[in-house]
């Protein structure tokens, strides 16, 4: 997968709020919204944010309408939030969190420790001086976020087969460093500072079936096996979803793939779900139906499992999404923005919307 690191550091308004809550589940049209959908389900429905949300009131306003719970997209990830070795940069992440607090918002934290975008100050420190970090920043963010967080990407994407690592495992800084123990000491030392925040292992590419998904697969349970032996305190598994339609895919496959771990005690989170809709066709409408189709053949299969208990969505307007950061970058070579989120533009529902509300319902 691409990297996310796209989102353009900005100023922080000094004035932020999440809007005055909506009537639960009533839109302006009185139409039932993805957060009472999803609450019919048995689950809490989301989506990431960011600062550039705080300057669009129409964007703010489908937080506050659709949302019962929000990730913190960049503002947590290290090389945001860690510029230079003795600074923390918590202004995101704080403006996000009160502003949630606000309006009534659960709020997820995305990601305690990752091993890519490492800043360039990161890798040039020792094995010891990168276990120093390691504790030390888990102890000042969890610190600062205990208590104020229904969950945390703890370790975000453990294993990346393209490596080339012995077992499938993402290379970078705190594996180079620790070796697999990073993820157990990562747990744990989150586990002892924040007792109320559901700890959570969130990976990528196990929707598909192509050979990545199937690379990670095992080595991902195996890894949680470990934990729960040990006692760690894992809470739930984070599945990414983001659904690339032009890999091969067998959503019915995933879903017993994901079901087995309710078995283990866990319960099941789609962590950032949206739809690559690069070979659909170029027609809008029929771009934004397939789109719809097959975002609603994926849930339909995974929400078969009582485990899954909530569903976020990366960002909530296409205008947001890390694909059209990612096409503007490539623009003009191609013409077509891209259309994976269940808001437009203009913040107008895509087919996508109607159709998760269905899939929601239909559980």
């Amino acid at each position: 997968m691409i990297s996310r690191r796209n989102f353009v550091s900005g100023a922080i308004p000094t004035v932020l709020g999440l809007g005055a809550m909506a009537a639960p589940g009533a839109n302006a049209a009185g139409e039932m919204t993805l957060a009472e959908a999803g609450r019919t389900a048995g689950l809490l429905y989301g989506a990431s944010i960011s600062e550039e949300a705080f300057a669009d009131p129409d964007y703010l306003d489908l937080y506050a309408r659709e949302t019962d719970i929000v990730t913190t997209d960049v503002a947590l990830k290290f090389d945001w939030l860690r510029p230079s070795p003795a600074r923390f940069e918590f202004e995101r992440a704080d403006a996000i969190v009160s502003a949630a607090k606000r309006s009534g918002k659960l709020v997820r934290g995305h990601t305690l420790i990752w091993n890519d975008n490492a800043p360039e100050w990161l890798r040039r420190l020792s094995g010891r001086e990168v276990e120093r970090v390691f504790d030390e920043h888990i102890e000042v963010v969890v610190g600062r976020y205990a208590g104020k967080l229904h969950s945390w990407d703890v370790v975000n994407e453990p294993f990346w087969p393209m490596d080339r690592q012995k077992g499938g495992w993402r290379n970078g800084p705190w594996f180079a460093a620790m070796g697999p123990s990073y993820v157990e000491r990562a747990f744990s030392r989150a586990a002892s500072i924040d007792k109320t925040a559901k700890l959570t292992l969130n990976e990528a590419q196990c929707e598909g079936n192509h050979e990545w998904g199937r690379a990670i697969r095992p080595p991902l349970a195996r890894l949680i096996d470990d934990l729960l032996a040990k006692d760690v305190s894992l809470h739930a598994v984070g599945f990414q979803s983001h659904l690339q339609p032009q890999w091969p895919a067998n959503y019915l496959e995933f879903a017993d793939y994901a079901a087995s771990f309710a078995a283990r005690g866990l319960e099941i989170y789609l962590t950032e779900f949206d739809v690559n809709d690069q070979s659909f066709p170029d027609d809008s409408a029929a771009r934004k139906t397939a789109v719809a189709e097959t975002g609603a053949k994926f849930l339909n299969a995974i929400l078969r499992a009582p485990a899954v208990k909530m569903v976020v969505n990366w960002q909530l307007s296409d205008r947001y999404s890390w694909y059209r950061e990612l096409w503007r970058r490539n623009a003009p070579t191609s013409q077509r923005s891209p259309s994976p989120l269940p808001f437009d533009d203009r913040c107008r529902p895509n087919p996508l919307r109607a159709a998760m509300i269905g899939s929601f319902l239909a559980r």
